[in-house]
């Protein structure tokens, strides 16, 4: 499970990584795919092989099973096109070896494999032969890693009839991955699916050889400990083990914001730290009792897994903190590789874009059909497209992709609520209701602000490529998260790879506040505004939600309290400036609290009086 590089690029929407493996993935370092746009996957499997002239025959959606088709045949040719670039770095012919010479530069300063690399060449000189073969023994290639989010799993009809549900969007890409050639993992993002959960333990490359390895594995993105004990011991009781837990910052992260009840980044960390090991032998009781019924291979040494972090981290201080205080095996790197084209791929207006960016363009936003706070860009061309289509009085996107098309309020094959067939019928609802005016603009609001992301999350990468858009249009949708604000020129690998790694700074001139510090202030702003949508009709539920998060919240400024008091070397320079911006977080907690209180004794005292 050693990795050369102690970073990963996760996914980035659907399309910013959807090629990042052939770009990176022979030089060490892991990045991962979404699944969720087939029809993309295959515009850029059509590209691909055209470019390097292979074969290639078009997988309709007349083929049976066409999206798992779709996936898994791309992602053989993905495999096929690393490999070839990987035994090509490896068939050194002599010094000048560019491939080879990229490879090593890329690595940390610290690497144990840099320094075997020196120690050949010092003691025997450069001879090809043998780097050749060292080359052959020591170097690994990155992994090519999917994306499923799990909730992301439309039901399918053939006309009126409904498909089984194996041929659900999760399911498909699931099994489309099961049967590619990959020895890679699935990244299972946005919750539980305990259909799809299950679903996966049909395939046998999910399952531990004699030796204890695993050809597929599985990696959960979670953001509290208790969700990836839960999920952790419902897939062992599959016989399915979980090779990485991937710990996301609720909020200071690109995409999807999936908030916690206001636990931080720190405390989790801290809470996966101190139970590692009973997470791990809990988990392996479960398991190994399954293998066992079923009737398949023990693996004849414990079975382990990565932790990994990921959201925010911006500087290699951060960096090198996060692997040494928590004890993590890597740290997932995304917003920034969206400025890096050798890495991601970003159309050239959309990369101008984010490389102007300020803190003020960066917004969590509720654009998302699927109803989950979403990271966003101002004047995207995507959101300016929606608007353009409001103004002209006809909200809502043609929905040509359907990939979230999960809404069943007046469909039974769903609708996606950024449609224009959704939003028709939703304001022809909201207009046979009774509602004041100020009301009536607030649902009108809420309904019109949806938009068309899973066509949008993909365009880019079509754009980029001068790939016809004639279905999806113009619009591009994109995710930065709030790091995105320090950084502002398209950078080479090699730049944000030192970067990384501490060799280079490639952060701008404006203020950036430690990671903790942000997100502990992304995570106040949005408390701030659960209260002001609520306090004027507060119900228990929401009284019991709100004090819950602000305890959770006082709770992790006091960590950090304790955190900062106790680390030596690592942050020294802003030691000060932490101790009092986690001070004045006290103070505000403890106004929201009192807030809070005051909303609840005043809707007490109104029902009284009524």
């Amino acid at each position: 499970m050693n990795k050369i590089h102690s970073f990963h690029i996760p996914v980035m929407g659907i399309g910013f990584t959807i090629d990042s493996p052939i770009k990176v993935a022979h030089l060490g370092i892991d990045s991962v795919i979404s699944l969720v746009d087939d029809i993309l996957i295959e515009k850029i499997r059509k590209m691909y092989s055209e470019k390097f002239e292979l074969p290639y025959k078009e997988i309709t959606e007349k083929v049976e099973d066409f999206r798992a088709k779709r996936i898994t045949s791309y992602l053989n040719l993905v495999n096929e096109l690393v490999d070839k670039n990987f035994e090509a770095l490896k068939n050194v012919t002599n010094e000048k070896s560019e491939a080879l010479k990229t490879y090593l530069n890329l690595l940390p300063s610290n690497s144990s494999l840099l320094a075997e690399y020196k120690s050949l060449v010092q003691k025997k000189g450069f001879h090809v032969s043998e780097i050749k073969q060292w080359a052959s023994q020591h170097l690994k290639k990155g992994s090519i890693d999917v994306n499923i989010m799990t909730k992301v799993d439309k039901d399918n009809y053939v006309k009126d009839e409904q498909l089984p549900v194996e041929f659900n969007d999760a399911h498909a890409a699931l099994r489309g991955f099961a049967k590619s050639d990959l020895e890679a993992s699935v990244v299972l993002s946005a919750g539980m699916n305990p259909r799809l959960y299950a679903y996966m333990s049909e395939f046998d490359d999910f399952y531990p050889n004699a030796q204890g390895e695993f050809k597929k594995k599985i990696i959960l993105k979670v953001s509290d400990y208790r969700s990836a004990l839960i999920q952790g011991k419902f897939l062992a009781k599959k016989g399915l083990w979980v090779s990485e837990y991937r710990i996301e910052s609720g909020l200071n992260c690109g995409g999807h914001a999936f908030a916690t009840d206001g636990y931080l980044l720190g405390p989790v960390l801290a809470e996966f730290k101190e139970n590692r090991e009973e997470l791990r032998t809990t988990i392996e009781a479960v398991i190994v009792k399954e293998l066992e019924q079923q009737g398949r291979e023990i693996p004849p040494s414990a079975l382990q897994f990565n932790v990994s972090a990921q959201g925010g981290v911006g500087t290699n201080e951060e960096h090198e903190f996060l692997l040494n205080e928590y004890e993590l095996d890597a740290i997932g790197w995304g917003t920034p590789f969206l400025l890096v084209p050798e890495a991601s791929t970003v159309d050239r207006d959309t990369l101008n874009q984010l490389a102007q960016a300020n803190e003020d363009d960066l917004y969590l936003s509720d654009i998302s059909p699927l109803g989950i706070p979403f990271n966003n860009l101002k004047n995207n061309t995507k959101d300016l497209e929606k608007e353009l289509n409001i103004s002209k009085g006809r909200p809502g996107s043609a929905c040509p992709k359907k990939f979230v098309a999960l809404n069943k309020e007046f469909k039974e094959k769903g609708i996606c609520t950024a449609s224009r067939e959704y939003q028709h019928l939703k304001l022809e609802e909201l207009d046979s209701q009774d509602l004041s005016e100020l009301e009536y603009k607030k649902q009108y609001n809420k309904i019109i602000e949806k938009s068309c992301t899973c066509v949008g999350l993909g365009t880019s990468a079509l754009l980029a490529y001068n790939l016809e858009t004639r279905t999806e249009g113009a619009g591009v949708s994109i995710c930065p998260g709030p790091n995105m604000a320090y950084y502002s020129k398209v950078m080479s690998l090699k730049n944000m790879v030192d970067h990384i790694y501490g060799r280079d700074n490639m952060l701008n001139s404006k203020y950036r506040p430690n990671l903790f510090i942000k997100e502990l202030h992304i995570y106040i702003d949005y408390l701030i505004n659960k209260i002001n949508d609520v306090k004027e009709s507060m119900t228990k539920k929401d009284e019991k939600y709100l004090f819950n998060f602000i305890k959770n919240l006082s709770q992790g400024v006091a960590y950090y309290q304790g955190l900062f008091q106790k680390v030596q070397t690592s942050f020294y320079s802003i030691k000060v400036e932490v101790s009092n911006e986690l001070h004045k977080a006290e103070n505000i907690l403890e106004i929201l609290r009192l807030e809070v209180e005051s909303a609840v004794i005043k809707l007490e005292a109104s029902k009284v009086l009524a």
